[in-house]
């Protein structure tokens, strides 16, 4: 079969930068043809069947760990009182979990070298539904942290990674737009997952919450783990990050804004049902919240792809970016100094739109930036960096809060606890909006000339 080269070509502005700057060894990719008709396919099966379903069963339990959070710190809690009270351990454990979903793409991608698809992503799918099913009969933090946290991530890493890795591949234009729609899924998962959760947590307790867990994702994710598609691509890609990129500023601060990023975005998602509480909510209805702002996260990564195909990628990636931190401190904040429902609902939206921007944009711009023959490579690292910053954001903003806010308490006593809380997310998103405003230029810088619309 003959093959396709696919060229940097800066002039069109559907068409997206297939090359590292100033690496000759990456000036062509080549990818095995697929035809407009083969492209839909592709399109109504990758996301919908195998990719969707993948970022659906990998990252919507990790937005909806919230629901997790506050039921492991109440009363009703399954571990002992001593530890049901340590906001930042019990956090910890829905944070290992999604940190190794990212991050553990520093060691799925070497395997992706070795061998098919379903060669990883099936074990991994059987890891994840053993950590569910053993976490169902944990009796303390470090049982949960083993099985819900450890197995269950390093599985939906080995899912996720092999399923979404080559989507990119699959279209040559409109990129955002493909990868907006294929990633709206983890939005929808923690729709989904928050409201099912809260529902099973208080009809049939955690225990069997997670094991009922466990064997729905044998059903949904095993069929798709056996379904992955191979890469495109002729050639064995790097599985390492070249020195001539990594040494580049732009790298640097694409990583430094991953992990920014990644550990101020999951602050919110795991304290949305506590601080609903805090303000005079029921539990029932911060996992709504939760549910409502995944759903709007999962319509804004469609939107916010089909804009940036519009308006540039990396421009609609940093107004997300700054979005999201002036939400945290102008709404959240707000909320949490005045005791104001209304603030806190707008919170809850506003902040799903924008979040959605970063997450789905982030990997069509490390292809934009470094070339597509180097996205493998650098999108592993990314993501491993980003997982770093999932694990520890919200541990330690547990430990900020501390525990005075008590259990199942609320009033303005308890709502001045989370002002640290925060303005410590305000401060990581800010860092991680000065890092994405940092990549546009030293990319323009390097390719010297200056786009408006990149």
């Amino acid at each position: 079969m003959n093959s396709v080269q696919l060229r940097s070509s800066h002039s069109n502005e559907d068409d997206e930068t297939d090359v590292a700057p100033g690496n000759a060894t990456d000036r062509t990719l080549q990818l095995r043809p697929i035809s407009k008709r083969d492209q839909v396919i592709v399109f109504l099966t990758v996301p919908r069947v195998c990719g969707f379903l993948a970022v659906f069963q990998t990252i919507g339990p990790n937005l909806s760990y919230g629901v997790f959070q506050n039921f492991y710190t109440t009363s009703n809690s399954i571990l002992p009182t001593n530890e049901a009270s340590n906001a930042a351990l019990t956090a910890f454990v829905g944070t290992l979990g999604a940190g190794l979903t990212w991050g553990g793409s520093i060691y799925v991608n070497p395997l992706m070298v070795r061998y098919r698809p379903k060669q990883i992503a099936v074990p991994g799918c059987l890891l994840m539904s053993a950590g569910l099913l053993l976490a169902g009969w944990s009796k303390h933090t470090w049982h949960l942290l083993l099985t819900q946290g450890l197995l269950y991530g390093v599985g939906s890493s080995m899912l996720y990674f092999p399923l979404i890795s080559v989507a990119p591949e699959y279209f040559d234009s409109r990129r955002g737009s493909a990868m907006g729609v294929i990633l709206s899924a983890a939005g929808l998962g923690g729709l989904v997952y928050s409201l099912v959760l809260r529902v099973l947590l208080d009809r049939v307790g955690a225990r069997w919450t997670l094991r009922i867990m466990s064997l729905e994702n044998l059903v949904i994710a095993l069929p798709v783990a056996m379904a992955a598609l191979p890469s495109r691509s002729t050639i064995s890609r790097p599985t390492f990050v070249n020195w001539r990129i990594a040494r580049k500023p732009a790298f640097v601060l694409q990583a430094l804004a991953a992990l920014l990023q990644a550990a101020g975005n999951f602050v919110p998602m795991t304290f949305t049902p506590e601080f609903s509480i805090a303000l005079g909510y029921t539990a029932a209805f911060g996992a709504v919240l939760l549910s409502i702002n995944n759903g709007v996260n999962a319509v804004s990564r469609v939107l916010t792809g089909a804009l940036a195909d519009a308006f540039g990628r990396q421009n609609i990636l940093i107004l997300s970016v700054i979005g999201s931190a002036v939400s945290v401190l102008a709404l959240w904040l707000g909320a949490a100094l005045n005791q104001a429902k209304g603030l806190w609902v707008a919170f809850v939206v506003l902040y799903g739109v924008l979040a959605g921007g970063y997450m789905a944009l982030f990997p069509v711009t490390i292809s934009e930036v470094f070339g597509i023959q180097a996205y493998a490579s650098v999108n592993s690292f990314v993501y491993f960096v980003r997982g770093c910053g999932a694990a520890f954001g919200s541990p330690v903003g547990g430990q900020i809060l501390g525990e005075s806010r008590g259990l199942e308490t609320n009033g303005d006593g308890v709502l001045s606890s989370y002002h640290k809380l925060i303005w410590y997310d305000g401060a990581l998103l800010i860092g991680s909006s000065l890092c994405v405003i940092g990549v546009r230029g030293f990319d323009a810088l390097e390719k010297k000339r200056w786009k408006w619309k990149a």
